[in-house]
């Protein structure tokens, strides 16, 4: 209950903490990032994927305390509920993530980032169907739908200054990764929902890992752990 009461305080912070990106002008081209330098677009990247992970983390921790009772939480963790990103080549330990380049640090943020979008505008659906989920969990996810359309745009342009490649899309929120039920027995929706929070946190922070990853490589190569 007090980290819902904290939450419910710290959100009208995160409105105005939040730093936009800007890459779109009103014809909707990608004109405004490039005039920004690769280092300050750099850490605007960052700063949006941190909050992007910390929101995700606090409506994870918010829809488990209203809606999945310890009993639930045992039963997904025994059920091994697969997230949805699982499928793509995304490296994952320590070793993996250090041996890998710039490039595909930059790419593998920017598919996860693209896989995300379609599921995150089912999840603001679904939980508008909840009698009583709260607005604030309900501003949440919304924030974070709309903050994670403005990461892709970032990244796309990091791409193109740091690796001097065309505009890349790699469609996977088109290739069916994401897969729902049109009517989902109320039970089944709820720890789809949960599934989906706690996938997404899981993926947010290693895009803020990877982009955190690239940016210590610019500055001290050899000493990023």
């Amino acid at each position: 209950m007090q980290k819902v009461i904290w939450s419910l305080l710290l959100w009208p912070c995160l409105q105005t903490v939040s730093i936009p990106l800007d890459c779109r002008e009103d014809q909707g081209s990608l004109l405004r990032c490039p005039s920004i330098s690769q280092e300050k677009l750099l850490d605007r990247v960052i700063q949006h994927a941190e909050l992007i992970y910390r929101v995700s983390e606090e409506s994870c921790s918010m829809f488990e305390e209203m809606f999945i009772p310890f009993e639930l939480q045992l039963q997904r963790n025994q059920a091994g509920y697969a997230c949805i990103t699982k499928a793509l080549p995304i490296p994952s330990s320590r070793s993996e993530i250090q041996l890998i380049s710039d490039k595909w640090l930059l790419h593998s943020v920017l598919m996860l980032v693209q896989s995300w979008i379609e599921p995150l505008v089912y999840l603001q659906t679904s939980l508008n169907l909840y009698d009583v989920a709260p607005d604030t969990l309900l501003n949440k996810t919304k924030w974070v739908s709309e903050k994670l359309i403005s990461l892709e745009q970032g990244v796309v342009v990091l791409i193109k200054k740091m690796l001097d490649e065309g505009l890349l899309t790699t469609n996977n929120s088109e290739q069916g990764l994401f897969q729902y039920d049109a009517q989902p027995e109320m039970l089944e929706s709820v720890m789809r929902d949960y599934t989906l929070l706690s996938c997404f946190k899981k993926d947010a922070h290693k895009m803020e890992t990877f982009l955190k990853l690239l940016k210590c490589r610019q500055t001290d190569k050899y000493n990023c752990a």
